[in-house]
């Protein structure tokens, strides 16, 4: 039996959650396997009683710098309690004196980013620029301190071991198809309505919250050229977000990108969705008929999977790490290109052969991704660690 105590607090939005919301239930079914998952009481109501699974509720400050020097303080005490024989640290942040050997889960790309600083330079965002360099030293830190680290994609553990000199491995994230297809119930009826779409329509999806890294505005200059050159055709853009500041987490302002809705006339375009239900996310999926996503920085990308598992094909900007995850089954494009973008979605709408082939190779490589394998992964690497103190 090998212990291990999982700090999940950071896990607030996106990529933490939906990591949590895999990996705590696949853990649960391992017999040979106990684990302590700190979470904040927010997160704790999702999961339910679950086999092999205690789980450790703990308030922390607002903020991940002034929850980091918390954790400091108060883990080691805690994973002392627990009698945890491993430490995995899942919030980019690691320990820096874990009473037990310690693997981080590193995940985000922009603490190395230079596309994203200089991003920020351009939107005079000189707060998150201080706050992103800042978090990036811990970043680096962390590694140092870790065991071992753990990056999501082979391409960003390169980057990891390049700025930090030390091994890095790399496990896939997973996908697991029942799961994420599994609740039948229906979306609201205002998302329902919105999703109903004239004969015709070609229906193009982005899922995010609204943050600077998924480069909203390249795509959204794309689409009056797309506008333009399916002349005859409706074209509507879903978007699983609001762009209002005071809904989107992560202290990004979203008023330029709702602004440059109205100077390029696409207000009829453009439909926000606003949050949608994990749950249920599968529904909006099957609903469109191309995937787009013109982020300029990323170390998974767990849309890419969820989209080509459900039969969409892909238009991706041209990140190593979108070419390692889609392989064939996606179409690439320069990530600041509007007009590159633009042509890529016309091709693909244009030519249902092409559209078929994406589909197939899609779904095959969407099964190549497994939580259960990743949790496997993790265990044995675990295990590998647990005497090595």
């Amino acid at each position: 039996m090998i212990r291990l105590f999982l700090n999940g607090l950071a896990a607030s939005a996106g990529g933490g959650l939906t990591y949590l919301r895999n990996v705590v239930p696949k853990l649960s079914t391992k017999e040979d396997v106990h684990a302590t998952i700190a979470v904040g009481p927010s997160l704790r109501f999702e999961f339910q009683d679950l086999p092999n699974i205690s789980f450790l509720e703990t308030r922390m400050p607002a903020g991940p710098l002034r929850r980091f020097w918390r954790e400091q303080s108060i883990l080691p005490r805690l994973i002392r309690e627990s009698g945890a024989n491993v430490l995995i640290s899942a919030g980019n942040f690691a320990l820096r004196k874990s009473p037990v050997p310690q693997i981080l889960l590193s995940r985000n790309s922009l603490y190395l980013s230079g596309d994203f600083f200089r991003d920020l330079r351009d939107r005079k965002d000189y707060r998150l620029w201080l706050d992103t360099r800042m978090k990036g030293i811990l970043a680096k830190r962390s590694i140092q301190w870790a065991d071992r680290t753990v990056a999501p994609s082979l391409a960003f553990a390169e980057e990891l071991r390049h700025c930090s000199g030390k091994d890095v491995t790399s496990i896939h994230h997973g996908f697991d198809e029942g799961t994420f297809f599994g609740d039948k119930a229906l979306l609201s009826p205002e998302i329902e309505r919105r999703l109903e779409s004239d004969s015709g329509t070609l229906r193009l999806l982005f899922v995010s919250h609204y943050n600077y890294y998924r480069n909203f505005e390249t795509l959204l200059r794309a689409i009056p050229l797309v506008r333009d050159r399916l002349r005859g055709r409706k074209v509507e853009l879903f978007l699983t977000c609001r762009l209002r500041s005071e809904e989107t987490p992560g202290g990004y302002r979203a008023e330029s990108a709702a602004a440059l809705i109205k100077q390029l006339g696409i207000a009829e375009n453009v439909i926000e969705l606003g949050s949608v239900p994990y749950t249920r996310l599968h529904r909006v999926y099957r609903a469109c008929d191309i995937y787009v996503t013109p982020s300029y920085a990323e170390t998974f990308a767990h849309p890419l999977v969820e989209a080509m598992a459900s039969g969409l094909p892909v238009i991706a900007s041209d990140l190593p790490v979108h070419r390692e995850i889609c392989n064939a089954a996606a179409e690439y494009f320069p990530r600041f290109s509007p007009a590159e973008l633009a042509s890529k979605i016309v091709q693909v709408a244009s030519f249902g052969e092409r559209r078929q082939s994406m589909t197939e190779l899609g779904r095959s490589r969407a099964s190549d991704f497994s939580w259960i394998n990743h949790v496997d992964s993790l265990v044995a690497l675990a295990r590998q660690l647990a005497g090595s103190r």
